[in-house]
């Protein structure tokens, strides 16, 4: 049976020549203190401008089409990096030039990639949103508007976690903006619009139904992305286009398609506009997304925990481990406990809990309900901060690794030709450790475990954790010297 793959959307031309040197110029993060504009619930941004009174489907289409092309924008990137010459350990070799009168191999190849996407005007300043995969990383964005009109991009920040990104272009121009709707009021079935620029064809419009909801672990189980599953064809290049209703509002920014041929076949993944507006706002007010953290690790129950632990059914987050001194522990929090309502909102696994944990803001008391040993309980938790957990449970693995990690910087990303957020270095070694011992040096980077990516310092803290003692576990690292790859198996302790 044929294997199912999962593509993102975004379009990547790769252009090579060899080099000695390169100096790597990267974008830079430049948040300003704008904010996007907000209306009453449910729109997240403004509200819809469509005159209700004359609906009608033979037209729908077409009005959302006209409505929106204004504000749906054509990307271009460049990304230029200098990656290792896999030949230099021959080319350098005396002997290699003795026997085969080679010429002198360079060290380093220059490597260019052209990529396009989507994206769509959030505000009157100039902020678009698009795919973290379309513009991580890039050294040159450009822009290009509806009416023809080009403009330079800067990078205002990245979310990999969920693949959203916010960039900005500069312009005296009035810009036009999109309209975001409410995707939790989404059903399945309900009719949706989808603009983008699929292979390079500006404009292009298409339509379908929403096929599914809360799609979730398609590309990475360890992130925060929770899709909604369309039948409306998207293709490479609308990467960061938008999904819309047939109230001309934003319900979902396209992101990635299930295919085995590389083309679209009918399973296509928006990210929910509900998510995607409260990163933006993140984004443009910080640079990037500060996420709560309660302090426990959860799953959601099997059958077997149904039956042991006398639940109802299988709804809910297990809690299966809680961190000490966390804000977890200090509500109360417990082993076996079952989440069942968080902040008044349902919970019916752990995913949904792990989303609305991490959109809480840090220091906010949220209110849960759990099921302990058959009897509902009420607790109040604290949120803390995501990132200085993650940091310090992270100097706490020096222990059983004997290593501590760190993000990697824009320009070790470009070199190794990572994505924005994606791995870890070595930033302390332990010389009697585990990873010393297996042969890896500080700087080192840390890319997957077990063959799933290590997406920054919390990823690398989720995925170590973990492991159970006593394994092996099999780690991709790349070489900080040479920037080569390879497999180092492991036996955890």
């Amino acid at each position: 049976m044929a294997l199912r793959k999962y593509f993102h959307l975004g379009y990547i031309f790769v252009i090579m020549t060899a080099v000695m040197t390169l100096g790597l110029t990267q974008c830079q993060s430049n948040a300003d203190n704008s904010t996007i504009r907000t209306a009453s619930p449910p729109a997240r941004i403004k509200p819809a401008a469509v005159d209700q009174s004359a609906f009608s489907l033979k037209t729908a289409i077409a009005q959302v089409a006209r409505q929106n092309i204004p504000a749906v924008v054509h990307i271009d990137v460049v990304q230029r990096r200098e990656i290792s010459n896999p030949m230099t350990p021959f080319g350098n070799d005396p002997f290699f030039h003795f026997f085969f009168n080679g010429p002198q191999m360079p060290r380093k190849f220059k490597q260019e990639l052209k990529g396009l996407g989507t994206g769509m005007l959030i505000d009157d300043q100039g902020h678009i949103l698009t795919n973290n995969h379309v513009v991580g990383g890039a050294t040159e964005i450009n822009v290009l508007l509806a009416d023809g009109k080009s403009f330079p991009a800067k990078l205002v920040g990245t979310d990999p976690k969920t693949d959203l990104a916010v960039i900005q272009i500069s312009t005296d121009e009035k810009l036009p903006s999109m309209t975001f709707g409410d995707s939790d009021k989404m059903e399945v079935g309900d009719w949706v619009v989808a603009i983008g620029h699929p292979r390079g064809l500006d404009q292009t419009v298409t339509q379908g139904i929403v096929s599914a909801k809360h799609r979730r672990g398609v590309l990475d189980p360890s992130t925060y992305q929770d899709y909604l599953q369309t039948d409306a064809a998207i293709n490479p290049g609308n990467s960061g286009g938008p999904l819309i209703n047939l109230d001309g509002q934003v319900i979902g920014v396209n992101a990635a398609i299930a295919t085995q041929s590389g083309g679209f076949e009918g399973i296509g993944f928006a990210i929910p506009s509900n998510m995607a507006v409260h990163v933006a706002r993140a984004l443009i007010d910080h640079g990037k997304v500060i996420r709560g953290w309660l302090g426990v690790s959860i799953h959601d129950p099997s059958s077997k925990d149904i039956k042991s632990l006398h639940l109802k059914n299988n709804k809910g987050a297990l809690v299966a481990d809680v961190v000490p001194d966390s804000p977890a522990a200090k509500a109360g929090l417990k082993k076996d406990d079952l989440v069942t309502l968080y902040k008044g909102r349902k919970i019916d696994d752990a995913a949904t809990l792990q989303s609305s944990v991490g959109d809480t803001p840090v220091g906010e008391k949220a209110d849960m309900t759990i099921l302990r040993d058959g009897k509902s309980e009420e607790l109040t938790v604290t949120i803390g901060n995501l990132e200085d957990a993650m940091h310090k449970i992270a100097a706490s693995l020096q222990d059983r690794f004997g290593v501590v990690v760190r993000p990697l910087t824009a320009d070790e990303s470009g070199k190794y030709g990572l994505e924005t957020g994606r791995g870890v270095a070595i930033s302390k070694l332990d010389q009697d450790g585990l990873l010393a011992k297996a042969g890896f040096e500080k700087d080192d980077v840390i890319v997957n475990i077990n063959n799933i990516p290590v997406e920054g310092v919390d990823g690398f803290v989720s995925l170590a954790k973990s492991l159970p003692p006593h394994q092996q576990a099999l780690i991709k690292a790349l070489d900080h010297r040479t920037g080569r790859s390879g497999y180092v198996q492991v036996t955890i302790g």
